[in-house]
Order: structure tokens, then C-alpha cells, then sequence
């Protein structure tokens, strides 16, 4: 039987997109197949703040961040936590990522086109001892164009394959199977969906219009994850991080939905580290939703007070912005799903930053003088948006107004006036100093040491019940799905492999159904800025990978 091409990429999203400019501009013929319609194309990433995770980069010199990449390196095996057998294609690939993110991997973005904002961002502090989790020093660096940006380059690459006739882009594709013929997985099987207009990210229908079979000589999954598929979220959740939360927000649209995992292991792939995923604690409703349960994620400053359900602040270090997962496996200990940042306006105006493109329109459509008016007085536009609409907001003058409407909005009434008043009053006590044992107080002073966060990402320390910084704001924080960590598992080459851990012929994986490499390079948790560099590290290594095996 003739092949219809040399390769079949399955999933147009931003993994999917880089292995196909790799093969595209290696002249090998290629069809890449989506379930989505055309407007989706690059997936998640076009939805993202389009962070990612630099080395000892210009920008972080000339914030005068010392980075390295034994720093890196240190901070990387502290937070992934490594610990299993299966972990050893994981920490493989994430030597090698660490490499490049230290190495060739900004020359190789500019050479596109690419360009970052000049502030990098400190995600993921940690909080813990030298050798635990979190980034020593800020790395997270913002592409100038957010996710839409990130996605440019490697969609005009792929376009410029269509153009040549060598890449063909078949939407509307949804894969059911993967067939072999003399042991090498060379057939792809599924069901045409009738056309869609919907929008990208809304639900696009799965009224079926036929079947197709497809042939060639290798096959890439770049799929995506089961952040949009509660069930699978559920199914997987680890025991360590308790059980999981009867109500979740969906931080990717519904067509994340995990299915091609699970085809591809029907095949004979093996997926490892399936309870490892990256849920975001600080989930807000989105007052204007584009798809299902759709949560927006708060991307902190370290000044916000947070409290549990029942008004009990939380335990070092658990700091808006230092530690994710570890924040979840707190919440999800405590009884009940939810938590609350109370602040003022002081604060919200210099630290609520909301992670999305959409959310962003001066990064997202590089407008200097929209960017401006971040550093002005009031909340940017988006954040203030979310203050006059969102269900999960609080707007009050007087704490006692703030706590009735906080116990009305949950319905729970866990939140005692005078004991929130007296740990308010008590953190307040500590702001007066630059000496404090309030260790948040610390990080706050230390963090205003780097210039960066001192611009534009910390306030100046004050106290929260002073009337001239106020009025004081409460928000409700949902558990907010995003990643899955785990995935096929594959080694250096992106090739899937088979539960006797040997090559599953003809078939590679890349992206978020990889684990962002091996089947799980970032371990336990993550550092951010990671999973995007991820999708491109690993795309790039698997179209490099199969072009050169089937040419």
C-alpha cells in the first residue's frame, strides 16, 4: 500500500506545530490532522501569557540577575523531586531542556522573530531551603506578543510548507486508532467531523461526516493533555494531594481531552507518572467566559494575605506565588476547595497581573501606550473588569462589611470578623519595620530588592486596614486545572516506548502528551515559563528525530 505521507503529526498546537516546521523545512511531506477546526490552530499556547523559562539571559544581566546554569540545574532537581524508576528518561530530558533553555534556546527564538518584554518575571519562588523548590531567581520571560507571539514563527513555518505542497493541514480530524502493518505503527485511523465556524476555544461539535485511514512511515502525537476532561482529572488524582475538588475551573478549552493518550497506549505506548499534574490555586471565575467552566488564573505579587476557608492565614511558606503545589496538596487537606486573598487596592493595582493573552492586550498586541498605563494609578483595565464583574470579587470600605459579603458569597459563613481583624491587625504591627519574624513581611522587603519586582510587581509594604490604601478587596480562589506532567513515556530521540522500555516502531511523541518530554520532565512540580519551552523543545526534537528516519 503507498503511504500518504512520510509523517502524520496528530494535534495542532504549539508542540505539534514546531515538529511540523522541523519535518516541513526538511523537506519531508507531511499531514497534520486536528479534531479542532482551522481558528484553533496552535491550541493552548495562543491562550497563554507566552512566559518561558531563560538561563543567564541579556534580559536577566541587565536586571542584574546572576543566573547560571548549575543554578538552574539545582533549582530544577530541588522542585522535580525525582524519585521513581520511570524517572529515568524524565530527569534525561530535563538535563537536556535545562541546557537549552541556557543555551541556544533565545538565539534560536530571535532567529525567528521573537522578542521578550524586558522585565522578568520571578515565578515559583519557593520559599524552602538552597537545595528545595522554586526559582533561586527570576527567569520567567514574557514574550512580547504573549501566547499569539509564541505561535507566529512556527505557524508561518508550517504555512510555508502548505505553500511548497509538502505539509497538509486536515482539521476537523479526529483519530480513533493506530493500525501496524509488519510491526511498525504506520496507520491512522479516525472520523471527518462536519465543518465549524465556532470560535476558537468554543465547543466546535462532533457530528461525524466519515471515517479516514491514513498511511506513513512515522507518526507524531502531540495531542495535549486532560486539563479539560474533569473525569481523567479525577480518575488520576494523586492520593498524596488528598481528594480531589468536588468543584474545579478549566484553565484549557474541553478538547483537551486526553483521548490520544489513551489510543496511543492501546498501540502499545507506555504512559508513566499519570498522577503527576499542575492545578493553579488562585482560579477566578471568567466573567465572560469563552468556554465551559472557563477560570482565568491570578498571577500574583507576594503581598496579598491568603486565607483558608475559615479565615486561618496559611503556613510558610505558602505565599501568593512561591509554591503551587504545594499550596494544593494545603487546600485540598483542609476540608474544603476553595481559599481567599484579602488585599487592598494599593496592592491590586501593582501586583494582580491575569495570566491569559486575552487578558493581556497591550503584550499580546504590542502596544506601548497601552502598556504605559500598567504603571499609572488604578488597576489595568482586564483586572479592574474582573472588580466590577466577577462573581468571586469583594469590594468593601470596612472589614466587617468585607466579612458579611464573603460569608454570602459562599454560603459557608466560616469567616469570623474578629479573628480575620486580629490576624490582620497582627500582620499590620509587623509592616511598620523592615525587620519583622513575619517571614511573608521578608519576602515582601526582599523582594523589592530586585529591581524589577520594585518597578512594577510589589507595592511598597503598608498596612492593609490603612483607609488611604484601600478599599479592602476580597477574592474567592477556585482550584483551576491547567497540565499534566505525566504522559508517553519516550527517550532522547521523542520515540515512544513500550512497557519492555523499547523504541514502539514509528511512533513519537512531544508537548503536553509527552510530560513535556520522557513521560515527565518536570518530576513533581514545575518552575514555569517550562511547559511552553516544553512544547517547542520536544516538538523540535521529535520532527528533527522522525525526518531523519524516514528520510
Amino acid at each position: 500500500m503507498a503511504y500518504d505521507a512520510d509523517v502524520i503529526v496528530i494535534g495542532a498546537g504549539l508542540a505539534g506545530l514546531a515538529a511540523t516546521a522541523e519535518l516541513a523545512d526538511a523537506g519531508r511531506k507531511v499531514l497534520l490532522l486536528d479534531q479542532e477546526p482551522e481558528q484553533s490552530l496552535g491550541g493552548q499556547a495562543h491562550w497563554s501569557f507566552g512566559g518561558l523559562f531563560l538561563v543567564d539571559s541579556p534580559e536577566q544581566r541587565r536586571m542584574r540577575i546572576r543566573d547560571s546554569h548549575e543554578l538552574a540545574w539545582q533549582d530544577w532537581l530541588g522542585t522535580a523531586g525525582f524519585d521513581r524508576e520511570e524517572d529515568h528518561w524524565p530527569r534525561r530530558w530535563a538535563e537536556a531542556y535545562v541546557g537549552f533553555a541556557a543555551g541556544e534556546k533565545r538565539a534560536w527564538l530571535r532567529q525567528q522573530g521573537l522578542k521578550f518584554f524586558p522585565v522578568v518575571g520571578w515565578a515559583e519562588r519557593g520559599g524552602y531551603g538552597a537545595t528545595g523548590h522554586g526559582n533561586s531567581v527570576p527567569r520567567f520571560h514574557i514574550t512580547w506578543g504573549t501566547g499569539p507571539g509564541l505561535v507566529e514563527p512556527f505557524e508561518r513555518r508550517v504555512r510555508a510548507g502548505v505553500e511548497r505542497g509538502n505539509v497538509e493541514l486536515r482539521f476537523r480530524h479526529r483519530v480513533t486508532g493506530l493500525g501496524r502493518s509488519a510491526g511498525t505503527v504506520d496507520t491512522v485511523s479516525g472520523e471527518v467531523l462536519e465543518p465549524s465556524d465556532a470560535e476558537r476555544g468554543t465547543a466546535s461539535g462532533r457530528e461525524v461526516a466519515g471515517t479516514f485511514d491514513l498511511r506513513a512511515q512515522a507518526v507524531v502525537v502531540t495531542a495535549g493533555g486532560i486539563g479539560g476532561n474533569h473525569d481523567l482529572v479525577r480518575a488520576n488524582w494523586p492520593q498524596r494531594l488528598g481528594t480531589p475538588p468536588a468543584r474545579m475551573l478549566s484553565g484549557v478549552p474541553a478538547h483537551v481531552d486526553g483521548l490520544m493518550l489513551g489510543i496511543t497506549e492501546q498501540a502499545g505506548g507506555r504512559i508513566i507518572n499519570r498522577d503527576r499534574m499542575w492545578h493553579y490555586t488562585e482560579g477566578i471565575e471568567n466573567w465572560s467566559p469563552i468556554w465551559n467552566l472557563h477560570g482565568i488564573r491570578i498571577l500574583p505579587g507576594p503581598s496579598s494575605l491568603w486565607l483558608d476557608a475559615t479565615g486561618k492565614r496559611l503556613p510558610v511558606p505558602l505565599y501568593p506565588g512561591f509554591d503551587t503545589l504545594g499550596t494544593l496538596d494545603h487546600i485540598m487537606h483542609s476540608g474544603h476547595d476553595y481559599t481567599w486573598f484579602v488585599l487592598s487596592q494599593k496592592i491590586i493595582e501593582k501586583e494582580f497581573t491575569l495570566s491569559g493573552s486575552e487578558q493581556n492586550p497591550d503584550l499580546t498586541g504590542r502596544d506601548l501606550r497601552l502598556l504605559m498605563a500598567r504603571v499609572g494609578s488604578g488597576a489595568p483595565g482586564p483586572v479592574q473588569a474582573f472588580m466590577d464583574h466577577g462573581a468571586d470579587f469583594v469590594i468593601e470600605r470596612e472589614l466587617g462589611a468585607l466579612v458579611r459579603r464573603m460569608n454570602e458569597l459562599t454560603g459557608d459563613k466560616l469567616i469570623d470578623e474578629t479573628g480575620l481583624r486580629r490576624e490582620i491587625e497582627a500582620r499590620d504591627r509587623e509592616i511598620r519595620n523592615p525587620f519583622t519574624k513575619d517571614s511573608q513581611v521578608t519576602a515582601i522587603n526582599g523582594a523589592r530588592k530586585y529591581l524589577g519586582d520594585k518597578l512594577i510587581r510589589v507595592a511598597s509594604p503598608h498596612r492593609l486596614l490603612d483607609p488611604k490604601a484601600g478599599p479592602l478587596i476580597a477574592v474567592r480562589l477556585n482550584i483551576l486545572t491547567r497540565k499534566t506532567l505525566g504522559g508517553l513515556e519516550t527517550d532522547l530521540d521523542a520515540r515512544v516506548l513500550s512497557e519492555d522500555g523499547k523504541p514502539l516502531p514509528g511512533v513519537y511523541a512531544a508537548g503536553e502528551a509527552a510530560g513535556f518530554g520522557g513521560g515527565g520532565v518536570h518530576g513533581y512540580r514545575s518552575l514555569e515559563g517550562t511547559f511552553l519551552g516544553g512544547c517547542l523543545f520536544s516538538g523540535r526534537t521529535a520532527g528533527r528525530a522522525a525526518a531523519k528516519a524516514v528520510g
